[in-house]
């Protein structure tokens, strides 16, 4: 797993490639949690290129999304591809979070 965060104007985009499973999970959060905390509280989550998530990634990114509603934040999640987007469509997450295709459609969001 690798996470890099870059910041668009007040927008944290953080993307995610590789796996996220119960292996990754504690050094995601680790990474995560204080990029949000020491943030904005807009914050785009980039799956382009996470090859799988498993229930451990789904509630890190629960986690993400209680810690930036508590600091009256939005959250974006772009870019579902493949076993990834399966797994948030059985899961019911494309309900959860809001979703959207490209990293472009995240910022015009968040800025709405």
């Amino acid at each position: 797993m690798k996470i890099e965060n870059i910041k668009n104007d007040e927008i944290e985009i953080i993307s995610i490639s590789g796996r996220l499973d119960a292996t990754t999970a504690s050094e995601a959060e680790q990474t995560i949690i204080p990029i949000i905390n020491d943030g904005d509280a807009k914050v785009i989550i980039d799956l382009q290129n996470l090859e799988y998530i498993s229930s451990a990634g789904l509630r890190i990114l629960l986690l993400v999304a209680k810690n930036i509603s508590a600091k009256n934040g939005k959250l974006c999640i772009c870019s579902l591809t493949g076993n990834v987007k399966s797994v948030f469509e059985i899961s019911g997450f494309l309900s959860v979070f809001a979703i959207e295709n490209s990293e472009e459609d995240a910022i015009t969001y968040l800025n709405s």
